[in-house]
């Protein structure tokens, strides 16, 4: 454009200097004009250019400016993802040693619940020994015992049962041996009504054979009744101690399933807490790979740009 300006100039000039001439033809003027004419149809030509390209030029930057603010915006979330990111992984760690911690605790727990139940089975086995060690034996004519080891040892036998047995069969058992023992009571009495009879037939002997025997009946009477009365009182506080056994271990039994029932429940709450920890733990980093992936992809998709 300048070249065509100065151009321009200096064939204006020319011109001048041609007309201040005398001797110029007039067909040198038309060429002359028609030239300066073509020159300045190319300048305004060019002139147009200029003006399409600066339009242009105006557009461009526009659209880089555009770019430069869409590239700003994505630095900006790409600063706010790595800040989320951040704040992500520390949720994720804070939750792995909650995981950690509750695991800690779980184990605790099961500890304590191996070291309970090892108590109660201690607790079982003197419980055991006690009874084993209980025996009542009740002595009539010196030929008739109320042996307690059998009882003792069929109740022994059949507590070992009753723990891994619910409580409607440990009731049923419990009303078997009350039975059982109802039916050694009656035995017994039935063995204390026979000594009866027999002191009764010994009274209705003839008067002679009373006078015969009379003082080795009286004597035999005396240790009977004396020995009635001891297996008596024997046989009802064996009964006693045999029921309270039976309430002490009914209420062992009870107290342990409770521990147990108690123990168990704060298992599953544990476990349920580790399971949601786990979901938790899980969906985070589902989050945290899918913001990478829209990262990455992104970044991809700038360097494209």
């Amino acid at each position: 454009v300048r070249f065509l300006e100065q151009q321009n100039k200096m064939l204006e000039t020319k011109w001048n200097l041609l007309q201040g001439q005398t001797a110029t033809r007039s067909n040198i003027d038309a060429m002359f004009e028609a030239y300066i004419a073509n020159l300045r149809r190319q300048l305004d030509s060019l002139g147009n250019d200029k003006m399409k390209l600066e339009a242009d030029l105006h557009n461009m930057q526009g659209l880089v400016e555009d770019f430069k603010n869409k590239y700003e915006d994505e630095i900006n979330r790409r600063t706010e993802c790595e800040n989320d990111f951040v704040l992500i992984k520390k949720d994720v760690d804070e939750a792995y040693m909650n995981k950690v911690e509750l695991e800690a605790k779980l184990e605790s727990l099961t500890d304590e619940i191996n070291f309970l139940r090892s108590i109660y089975e201690e607790e079982l086995r003197e419980l055991q020994s006690q009874i084993k060690d209980t025996s009542v034996i009740v002595e009539m004519d010196n030929s008739r015992n109320l042996d307690m080891d059998a009882i003792v040892a069929e109740v022994r036998a059949q507590y070992e049962d009753i723990a891994n047995r619910t409580r409607a069969e440990a009731e049923t058992w419990y009303k078997t041996k009350y039975e059982e023992m109802q039916t050694s009571a009656n035995r017994y009495g039935d063995d204390l009504r026979s000594t009866k009879t027999e002191i009764a037939d010994l009274n209705r002997m003839t008067d002679n054979d009373l006078i015969n025997v009379n003082k080795y009946i009286f004597t035999q009477r005396a240790n009977l009744e004396a020995q009635i009365a001891e297996a008596e009182e024997r046989g009802e506080l064996a009964v006693k101690d045999a029921k309270s056994r039976i309430r002490e271990l009914e209420e062992a039994l009870q107290r342990a399933k409770q521990d147990m029932a108690r123990q168990i429940r704060e298992y599953q709450d544990l476990m349920n807490v580790k399971l949601a920890l786990d979901i938790e733990i899980a969906t985070y980093r589902k989050l945290l790979e899918g913001e990478e992936d829209r990262l990455a992809t992104g970044i991809k998709a700038i360097n494209i740009s």
